[in-house]
């Protein structure tokens, strides 16, 4: 899916969570400087209706991907 929209796993991944309303902190790991830009830059990804609605289709088919 993050290819099919142009962005990196990491921003897509980091996008959908801070637009969880209940997440008042994203934490992110780094090990470089390159890794904290592209952390800190999903800040400013938003992303459409129809992308949180597809996330949630893919979440039912498994909801718990570390049983």
């Amino acid at each position: 899916m993050a290819k099919e929209l142009g962005l990196s796993l990491t921003h897509l991944a980091l996008a959908f969570v801070n637009h969880q309303p209940w997440v008042t902190a994203n934490i992110i790991g780094i090990t470089n400087m390159e890794q904290l830009k592209e952390n800190m830059s999903s800040i400013d990804v938003e992303l459409p209706e129809e992308v949180l609605k597809k996330i949630d289709e893919i979440q039912k088919l498994q909801p718990n991907p570390a049983p």
